[in-house]
């Protein structure tokens, strides 16, 4: 039986093992635009596999204005750090990576102390 004759019986959703570590996703597609069809490689840093396939969606109907059912998806897989190709995945590979608290308001201690309007601004900095 070749491919193109199959037919698809059931659609399952995978259940990831463990959802607490990112992980590196690459993602084989093809997808028909007004043009023809193109193949492509996407690469997405996401928990579960399912959240990158639709993020793949989102940006794949963003940028190229591909419909979902235009597009198929040809393999998945788990990409190591030491083989991803796009930049914007490999800019998040550094164990030093920090990302700054900008504009933190302080809180009020108590509901009797919190007022719409101040008489003098908030600080929006660590000391």
């Amino acid at each position: 039986l070749k491919k193109t004759t199959g037919e698809a019986l059931a659609v399952n959703e995978m259940h990831e093992k463990n959802t607490r570590t990112i992980k590196n996703f690459g993602i084989w597609l093809r997808y028909n635009s007004r043009t023809g069809t193109h193949n492509m490689y996407k690469e997405y840093r996401d928990l579960t596999l399912v959240g990158a396939v639709g993020r793949m969606y989102s940006e794949m109907a963003s940028r190229h204005r591909a419909r979902q059912t235009t597009i198929q998806i040809i393999r998945t897989a788990v990409v190591p750090a030491a083989q991803c190709r796009r930049i914007n995945t490999t800019q998040f590979h550094n164990s030093k990576i920090r990302f700054p608290l900008i504009r933190r308001l302080p809180r009020a201690p108590t509901k009797a102390l919190k007022t719409t309007y101040k008489a003098v601004r908030p600080t929006t900095f660590l000391h």
